[in-house]
């Protein structure tokens, strides 16, 4: 999964905001916290579910039971908005 084109991030007092450019179904901006950041900068390469959770457990002390969750529910809204590539 990947982060579709016509999406761009941009990072600003501490957050980071996405905005949708082209003909996407979603026209709007989507501001995340560090933690999200975090995920949606995952997405910009190609990778997958798994792979975002270990690179988040080996950055966060948190345990998986606390990151998995966080990280389906990041993925679980850019696939709302149709962000995702899968």
């Amino acid at each position: 999964m990947k982060l579709k084109e016509g999406f761009l991030t941009h990072e600003a007092c501490g957050e980071q905001i996405m905005v949708a450019t082209g003909r996407n179904q979603f026209s709007g901006m989507v501001r995340s916290n560090a933690t999200a950041a975090y995920i949606v900068d995952q997405l910009k390469e190609e990778t997958d579910k798994e792979k975002i959770i270990e690179k988040m457990l080996e950055r966060y002390d948190a345990p998986r039971s606390v990151i998995e969750p966080d990280v389906e529910k990041v993925l679980g809204v850019l696939r709302s908005i149709g962000a995702l590539e899968e």
